[in-house]
């Protein structure tokens, strides 16, 4: 088996960057519009709309890697990290330690890359890890880095990187690229071919022990927003992880290769799908501003309850709708008060009503799409 690294050429990339300008063009395009919508909403409300993307892609790139974080820690701990008011939620380690580096990402957007900066960001990701032998370096042991499935005395081979002697060699190339392909660098790249690019030469290096999807992800989101001159936002991490499979498939293929075509095309179109959610959910938040200001002071307790924690499900809302027994969980009410409280909340026009019976369904009110 001949893996990218083995082969003749590398770590130069080939690819037809003629079928890569139709999906420039139009992240160029994109961009704008989420700058543009982002420029909508006041500064207050930017902040909490970034904490709201930013925790839901440290939550989603954990959840890629079979992580699971509990969203509402990760948004308090951003929301200290920001300096903004926070309640005494506990946080744990790992949703403190995502937390800090999604916010360092974020902070440290237009800066070179360097080593230290890869150390510093693995050093927060592995927060409270006390199962990994170098965090403030790149992995040093003899052991083939490989990536595995399958059973133990059987295992499926998917991958298998450079040896560890070769990291410092591997990785001062990696970064001396990434920043000499940089806008403002020797030999800058468009935002997407570099962007795909870089997600996937630093994955097929795997320079770390653990954490190399979460940090190359990182890195495409930097790579994107120098790209763009600012943060990007985009719910990229979100987006692969809907379609992992696929995602990883991908991966699999073009560590094979040097001949990168397809992996930039499949990537390019990631990226534009994933400025689109961002765009829905800007658009999603403004409407939920909107509806508050609006139903300000018209709802009671239980209400109050409920059209939040129908907010915190996101532009999809329930799958299926809200229903009687969502309600009822939700406030911890009978369910004559439940029928009432609905009802009042359809004639203010809060709710939409949609079925008969027990198939009644309710669904908020909103204007985004």
């Amino acid at each position: 088996m001949r893996w990218n690294w083995t082969q003749e050429g590398w770590p130069h990339f080939i690819y037809d960057d003629a079928q890569l300008k139709s999906l420039e063009s139009r992240f160029l395009q994109s961009s704008g519009e989420v700058i543009g919508a982002v420029r909508h909403i006041s500064d207050e409300e930017r902040n909490l709309l970034r904490i709201e993307l930013l925790s839901d892609e440290a939550v989603k790139t954990s959840e890629i890697e079979g992580e699971m974080l509990d969203r509402l820690s990760v948004q308090s701990s951003l929301r200290r990290q920001f300096g903004l008011d926070v309640n005494n939620r506990p946080i744990k380690p790992q949703e403190r330690g995502i937390a800090e580096m999604m916010v360092d990402v974020y902070d440290t957007w237009p800066t070179t890359l360097d080593h230290e900066t890869l150390f510093r960001w693995r050093s927060m990701l592995m927060t409270g890890n006390r199962h990994i032998g170098t965090i403030g370096g790149y992995r040093i042991h003899d052991d083939a880095m490989q990536i595995v499935s399958g059973r133990l005395d059987n295992p499926t081979i998917h991958y298998e990187a450079p040896p560890s002697r070769q990291m410092p060699a591997e990785m001062a190339a990696y970064i001396e690229w990434f920043n000499r392909s940089a806008p403002k660098g020797e030999s800058p790249l468009p935002a997407l071919i570099r962007a795909g690019i870089g997600h996937l030469y630093f994955e097929s290096i795997h320079p770390f022990e653990d954490g190399n999807g979460r940090l190359g992800r990182a890195l495409a989101e930097k790579s994107l927003a120098q790209n763009i001159g600012q943060p990007s936002l985009i719910a990229l991490a979100y987006t692969i992880e809907h379609g992992r499979k696929v995602y990883y498939d991908q991966l699999e293929r073009h560590q094979r290769t040097l001949d990168i075509t397809d992996w930039l095309v499949y990537f390019g179109e990631t990226i534009l799908e994933a400025q689109q959610t961002t765009l829905m959910r800007v658009a999603f938040y403004i409407s939920k501003a909107q509806f508050y200001d609006r139903f300000r002071g018209q709802f009671n307790q239980r209400q109050e309850k409920a059209i939040a924690r129908i907010f915190r499900e996101g532009p999809a809302g329930f799958k299926g709708g809200l229903s009687a027994e969502n309600y009822i969980a939700i406030t911890r009410t009978s369910r004559a008060t439940a029928t009432r409280d609905l009802h009042d909340l359809v004639e203010k026009g809060v709710l939409t009503r949609s079925g008969e019976r027990r198939h009644t369904r309710y669904a908020l009110c909103l204007h985004f799409l």
